[in-house]
């Protein structure tokens, strides 16, 4: 059985919402096993979470087998009055430069 990651202190700039929603956004038939490593995270953190996104319309999901399929709404406008007229799709855009980026790729526009 896999150990639980350790717990972050502190405050970060991106939700567990937004990292398991990119983990999914690179992987639509990523296992629940696999974004909790990427995002170091429990697995029943990660259920929670996609149930949240799945509740609110973000993301929806289906069984192919013995796995799931996620599709991500990208038209879905983001929760916070403050990121008003941003969709997922916008946030992701960002995430996926990051990880360009990070990986010693360059992003195109």
């Amino acid at each position: 059985m896999a150990q639980a990651p350790e717990p972050h202190t502190g405050w970060t700039f991106l939700t567990n919402h937004a990292r398991v929603l990119a983990a999914i956004a690179g992987n639509h038939a990523t296992r629940i096993r696999d974004i909790a490593a990427r995002c170091q995270l429990t697995e029943r953190a990660v259920q929670k979470i996609i149930a949240d996104l799945e509740g609110d319309g973000y993301l929806t999901h289906t069984r192919q087998g013995r796995t799931n399929a996620y599709r991500i709404q990208p038209d879905t406008v983001l929760r916070h009055p403050a990121d008003s007229g941003l969709t997922v799709a916008d946030l992701l855009v960002f995430l996926q430069q990051h990880d360009h980026s990070r990986s010693g790729q360059t992003a195109t526009s």
